[in-house]
């Protein structure tokens, strides 16, 4: 950098960005990387947006307006969403702030209550971007650990002095979900707030927000990349007692998310059908995808997500970080993309792998077995 610039700041100078799965620009690829929905949102998703641009000499023309600061219906329909779905956390839109995706709720939570002094605990491995939302404040940083068996580390999150403990469930990379009894079973004695990013929630067995009714330093974090197939919407939210969404209010953005965001947003929360059949076949290829590998002799985690962390073997039965980074520099040069974590020591002998149509798994599983005669 020029020496007549302003130089950043010593720790943003240090900052090792969060560096996204890789997102082609041409076609031909079966893009299993990023736990995007191998499916379309539903119909009335479009339906909504195209009705607010309009059409003829006005199209368009409300998005000369800014879009409601705080996105109070939306607020209100994830409330009421929720409500449904457990009675007993007596859900408001008070209980509600909604963002720019999960990521933003999260690096809302860094900002209102991480600094130097005030370390954010997150188990790891887990979500690599959590470190970096830290960094980006300066704060401190604690690492839970997770062993190879993928217990939930309960006596080391009860017994954390962090004020803040980010815990991802199911997890990421490895798809595992940890029973909400056991989460409890943690804030027995945890005194700080835990933060639960169940961003893909839909896809497990049983999620936290019961939690919600018992316990105020809860508060669950959601999005609607995955399970309704809006990535590129951007639109995620955090549930809590009123007193962390009006910490969280007082850091965001006031116009955090845009008008055509929060209108995707409700058009799909409005299609439950939809979207239960979307979860239930992805779910469905998961199951066979799993089997797939436990055919091949290969580990992969029970997973309760969109994507599988599998551990592959060579044609000579080996495994290990060489293995993987083999499997992975073969598959993408045959135009498969999937994600290899190799900086961790549990997670650089695997693979994570989304869960596709069920013509891209066969693509996968074609590709795993040229490499299997040819590496």
């Amino acid at each position: 950098m020029s020496s007549d610039l302003p130089q950043p700041l010593p720790h943003i100078a240090r900052l090792h960005a969060y560096t996204p799965g890789l997102q082609p620009t041409e076609t031909g690829w079966v893009k299993l990387n990023t736990n995007e929905s191998p499916y379309p949102p539903s119909p009335r998703v479009a339906g909504a947006i195209l009705r607010e641009l309009g059409s003829g000499a006005d199209a368009g023309a409300s998005l000369r307006l800014y879009p409601n600061p705080t996105g109070a219906a939306l607020r209100a329909a994830i409330a009421a969403h929720h409500a449904r779905e457990c009675p007993a956390a007596t859900l408001t839109a008070a209980n509600v702030c909604v963002g720019n995706g999960a990521d933003d709720i999260l690096n809302l939570f860094v900002r209102a209550y991480c600094s130097a002094t005030a370390p954010l605990a997150h188990t790891e491995p887990s979500y690599s971007l959590y470190p970096v939302l830290v960094a980006i404040q300066d704060g401190g940083c604690e690492a839970i650990p997770f062993g190879r068996d993928m217990r939930l580390p309960v006596e080391k999150i009860a017994a954390s002095k962090a004020p803040v403990i980010f815990l991802t469930s199911p997890n990421a990379p490895t798809g595992v979900g940890f029973a909400t009894a056991e989460i409890e079973r943690a804030l027995a004695t945890y005194r700080g707030l835990l933060v639960i990013d169940e961003t893909y929630a839909r896809f497990a067995v049983e999620n936290a927000i019961p939690l919600l009714a018992r316990h105020t330093g809860v508060a669950i974090v959601r999005t609607l990349s995955k399970s309704h197939a809006l990535a590129g919407i951007r639109i995620g939210y955090a549930l809590a007692h009123p007193e962390i969404i009006g910490a969280l209010d007082r850091v965001r953005d006031s116009y955090n998310t845009s008008r055509l965001s929060q209108i995707a947003a409700l058009a799909a929360l409005d299609d439950t059908a939809y979207y239960d059949g979307m979860v239930a076949r992805i779910k469905a290829t998961r199951a066979r995808l799993q089997a797939a590998f436990a055919a091949r002799g290969w580990f992969a985690y029970p997973s309760q997500s969109n994507f599988l962390f599998a551990e592959p073997r060579n044609a000579r039965g080996e495994t290990g970080p060489a293995v993987a980074k083999s499997a992975y520099d073969w598959l993408c040069a045959h135009k498969v993309l999937v994600r290899h974590f190799p900086s961790h020591p549990l997670t650089a002998p695997f693979l994570r792998i989304s869960v596709g149509t069920d013509a891209e798994m066969a693509v996968l599983d074609n590709t795993f077995q040229a490499w299997l005669k040819n590496a």
